[in-house]
């Protein structure tokens, strides 16, 4: 123990003398250097901006989503859904995609034939004539196992055409 005591305090003598020597050579290396310190740059007041938000556009607005299509002025076309109709339908059926609705079943209710439809987690019932999907879908048809859906979409042409889609019965393994 008292070896690594006398080792030590030889290091700590040795190191004070390199300390001095370090200064010196500190010193002599500093003495020709120059500096030259820019002064403070002059500080501008600060100008407060109004941010005036009311007269622009609200993007979280869903009113505002236009569909395709719908600046374009009317054709007169047979086929050619009528948007202002669909908005006063206001059907929530409407703001779904067929892809995103599962026939989960089918209801006779006073002799009037429902689907059981589930969509955003919530069980929808529709019946013959109900408006369904984002491309002007009609219920036309329903079965057992499938719900036929007449819909109006645009085709390569921008020409309104009628295409049938169908919900086919979801069913689960060994249900």
């Amino acid at each position: 123990m008292n070896k690594i005591f006398i080792a030590v305090a030889a290091l700590g003598l040795a190191a004070c003398s390199n300390q001095d020597n370090l200064e010196a050579w500190m010193e002599e290396s500093t003495r020709d250097i120059k500096v030259s310190i820019d002064p403070i740059p002059q500080m501008t007041p600060y100008e407060p901006v109004t941010y005036d938000v009311a007269s622009l556009l609200d993007p979280f607005n869903n009113a505002k989503i236009v569909p395709a299509g719908r600046g374009r002025p009317r054709t007169g076309g047979s086929l050619e859904p009528d948007y202002e109709a669909r908005e006063l339908r206001n059907n929530i059926m409407e703001r779904y995609s067929l892809e995103s609705m599962n026939m989960i079943g089918v209801l006779n209710l006073n002799n009037q034939i429902m689907a059981a439809i589930l969509v955003d987690g919530l069980v929808r019932q529709v019946k013959l004539g109900d408006y369904i999907g984002v491309d002007f879908g009609v219920v036309t048809q329903i079965t057992d196992n499938e719900v036929t859906i007449k819909e109006v979409v645009e085709d390569r042409n921008d020409e309104w055409v009628e295409r049938i889609n169908t919900l086919k019965l979801q069913v689960k393994e060994g249900a």
